[in-house]
């Protein structure tokens, strides 16, 4: 039996799954598991705190909150390397290009995600961490030339 491409382990936005092997574009890398519950039942519980929840239609989610659900582990990033393709009535994680050896694995949440939980704070993916950071150095430099103009 072949071992599995990816480990769980530190992310920057908590645990995180992570490549072990490189992991070759549209190849599978796990199923989102857990029981499949109505859209009413997924509210009651998020609402109580629960979380990851995938929706599979408006009628039907999977509570992926069970440890052995290791695709929970992975994380959002407006630039992903990988995607949730629906598949015999669940969801599997599919691989959108070569993913290296100790590369996290991640997939956009999508607009509902980022709206309902990143309002408040902002989305704090590896992309959108560099992005602020740039931004924020961009900042810095055009006020130091602007304070060297004025002096």
């Amino acid at each position: 039996m072949p071992s599995r491409s990816f480990r769980i382990g530190r992310s920057a936005t908590g645990l995180g799954l992570f490549a072990t092997r490189p992991i070759k574009r549209s190849a599978y890398i796990a199923t989102y598991r857990g029981r499949r519950i109505s859209s009413e039942e997924a509210d009651r519980r998020e609402a109580r705190g629960a979380k990851y929840m995938f929706e599979l239609n408006k009628r039907w989610v999977i509570d992926g909150s069970p440890r052995w659900n290791v695709a929970r582990y992975i994380n959002h990033s407006c630039r992903p390397n990988a995607k949730p393709v629906g598949r015999k009535g669940g969801i599997v994680i599919v691989a959108l290009r070569q993913i290296e050896p100790g590369e996290e694995i991640t997939y956009n949440y999508g607009r509902e995600y980022l709206k309902s939980f990143l309002d408040n704070g902002g989305c704090h993916c590896a992309a959108c961490r560099k992005k602020i950071v740039r931004d924020r150095r961009h900042h810095r430099l055009h006020e130091n030339r602007a304070g060297r103009r004025s002096s």
